[in-house]
């Protein structure tokens, strides 16, 4: 498995969160290659591994959908006016390409007033005020684009020095690309355990689609595999991980104290690099619903250290990715044994 072409072709597929069908499928054939009981269930990709019925049940998820835009408004000159899907940092919104997912996909810019010309350049626009000039009149705007039609920024994603990927949709499609170097490393073991996979929709607007599909996979144990975030020059290393220096295991009151333990334990014992990230509540992953799903399961999150979350410029390192696959294949191949 090429660890970096796969992130890349997921992150570089569109899959605003309530509009995921192109990533999800694409998830879903990636994961056809180690089950073939792998299928798409109300928006979220799902797979078996293991033995059917052994206990523990263990789930592993990452959610496919990425943050995006949701058409609202053709003005009488042929603007579109956008809301948001998920967290948008409206500071960085003046002046970016998009794409628009009509009929067809069309390029388009979000509007922006010269310097020379703006009176306050500090002001941070809000969403009412932004529109994207598709260079078209409202007529002809209307023959391809329709009310609820989605926008994705249009970076795709570019190696940088070393190991480092850049590019918009790593948060999640990243944690996917682990699970699946996960499965890759353990396609010919044994497992102990029944295992399922979900590549989870609506993530970023309420991690909706975690809570159903958990509802109907009613796991013993659930691994969310996200991101969270990498140290940057003007932040503090009290409140961010390290790029470069592993998996960040999550402790939490939300997560299970004992399977935090494990994995740090495990991680350890192979040494294989690690980082604890601290919560003091909600996780903001699905862990906050597996949790607490059905009767409860034992939660914990595994996070990839990423930069400039919710940007169209976000930043991984394939070492934390591939030692968080690792990390993760390590369990399953003890868990049940």
């Amino acid at each position: 498995m090429n660890l970096e072409k796969t992130i890349m072709s997921l992150a570089d597929t569109a899959g605003v969160s309530g509009d995921e069908t192109k990533a999800a499928e694409l998830a879903l054939s990636c994961l056809k290659e180690f089950t073939d009981d792998c299928y798409i269930k109300n928006g979220n990709v799902i797979g078996h591994l293991g033995v059917r019925g052994k206990k523990p049940h263990v789930l592993i998820d990452a959610h496919i959908d990425q943050i995006g835009f949701v058409v609202t408004h053709i003005t009488e000159d042929g603007f579109l006016k956008i809301s948001n899907c998920g967290g948008i940092d409206r500071r960085l919104l003046l002046a970016q390409e998009v794409t628009v997912l009509g009929k067809k996909p069309l390029s388009g810019v979000i509007c922006a007033i010269p310097p020379h010309l703006e009176k306050d350049d500090s002001k941070v626009p809000e969403m009412e005020d932004i529109c994207i000039d598709i260079g078209m009149t409202k007529e002809q705007a209307e023959q391809v684009i329709s009310l609820g039609d989605k926008v994705i920024f249009s970076a795709h994603c570019e190696k940088l020095q070393g190991d480092r990927i850049t590019g918009a949709a790593l948060d999640d499609r990243c944690g996917v690309a682990s699970i699946l170097r996960a499965l890759d490393i353990v396609k010919d073991e044994n497992l102990q355990c029944e295992v399922t996979v979900l590549f989870s929709t609506q993530e970023e607007v309420g991690e909706r689609g975690a809570k159903i599909a958990a509802f109907d996979i009613d796991p013993d144990i659930a691994i969310a595999v996200d991101v969270s975030f990498a140290l940057t020059s003007d932040d503090s290393e009290l409140k961010c991980g390290k790029m470069g220096k592993g998996c960040m295991i999550g402790y939490s009151p939300v997560l299970d104290k004992e399977l935090s333990d494990t994995f740090k334990k495990l991680a350890e014992e192979k040494k294989l690099p690690y980082q604890i990230e601290v919560m003091s509540g909600e996780t903001g992953t699905n862990a906050d619903r597996f949790s607490v799903n059905n009767s409860g399961a034992k939660a914990v999150t595994l996070s990839i250290p990423l930069k400039y979350m919710h940007t169209p410029v976000e930043v991984i390192s394939l070492a934390d990715v591939e030692n968080t696959a690792q990390l993760i294949a390590e369990y399953l191949k003890g868990v049940g044994a």
